[in-house]
This record gives C-alpha cells, structure tokens and sequence, in this order.
C-alpha cells in the first residue's frame, strides 16, 4: 500500500468516526430531551421527534436478536475495512471511500447502542406516512444504499474496476 492509499484509509476512518460521533452526539440528545416525554412536533402532521427504544431492526423487524445484529454488524465493518483498506486512492474511487466510511459509521452507530444498551435508540419520526421511527445511523446506511445503487446503475465502473478486491495470487517469478 503506497502512501496516498494510507493517507486515503486515514480518511475514510476520520469520516467514520466524525460520523459515529454525530450519530451518538444525536442520540444523547434524544435520551436527555425526549425520553419519557411527549413526542415534539417539528413540522404539524409530518415531522416529529419521538423517543423509542429499538430491540429489532427495521419496520420492527427481528426483536431482541441482538447476538444475530453483533454477527451481522461485525461481518459488515470486516467487508468494509477490507474494502476500503484495499481501494485505490485514484479520484475515480472517491465517492466509493465515502460511502464506504459513511456505512461503517451508520453500522457502528448502531452497534454501539446495541453493545451498551441492548437496544437502538431513534427518535426521528416522519409522522406523514407513519414511516417507522429512525436515527442518524439509520439515515447513514439508507443514503449508502441509495447512493450505491445509483452508482451501479449510472456508475463509471466495470468489473475491472474492483479487481482490487480480489486476493493477489503468488508472483511466479519470486517462487523460481
């Protein structure tokens, strides 16, 4: 790994931890300002901030399986450090460093909640379209999945452009 591709992961985690941070900053706020209280209208009829202690995943989804969301986590942030750790540092891979360092944020984020608390704590409720109630983690992975597939879809990558992925077979010529 050359210089500019260490620097690069420096970033990347740099991007993580200011990411975790807010995510928990955030969180901190939600525990001392809306915990046993009512829920605070931020915009009527569509936007409210509204405590919630989350022992699932998604839509509710997976109730108290925190042993299954430490497995699955720590799977993620090992894809993801390899992946970033292995990344090309050219512009070109710029916005996949990014996203990559926003996921393992949202990933951690929550993870912490779940190692500390046994539970996730959101607080964000689209009121609207009574969309389950979320966190900034939660925003952080949802914008990298979107992202992602956009990229996929209008990207400027080809196959070969991941071939840093792949594991580097002996070099012939220093076995001989």
């Amino acid at each position: 790994m050359n210089l500019s591709a260490k620097k690069m992961f420096f970033i990347d985690l740099l991007i993580t931890i200011i990411g975790v941070l807010f995510d928990q900053f955030t969180k901190h706020l939600a525990v001392l300002h809306l915990k046993d209280q009512a829920p605070v209208s931020l915009i009527p009829g569509a936007l409210e901030l509204r405590y919630l202690e989350n022992r699932g995943a998604a839509f509710g989804i997976l109730q108290n399986q925190k042993i299954f969301f430490v497995l699955m986590t720590s799977l993620i942030l090992l894809a993801c450090i390899y992946a970033l750790w292995r990344m090309p540092a050219a512009r070109k891979y710029t916005m996949l460093h990014i996203l990559g360092a926003i996921l393992m944020a949202g990933a951690l984020g929550n993870f912490f909640d779940r190692i500390r608390l046994d539970y996730v704590v959101d607080f964000i409720y689209i009121s609207l379209i009574d969309f389950p109630i979320f966190n900034v983690a939660d925003i952080y992975v949802t914008f990298v999945c979107a992202a992602g597939l956009c990229l996929a879809f209008f990207g400027h990558f080809g196959e070969k452009d991941f071939d840093f992925l792949k594991r580097r077979k002996p070099d012939s010529k220093k076995e001989a």
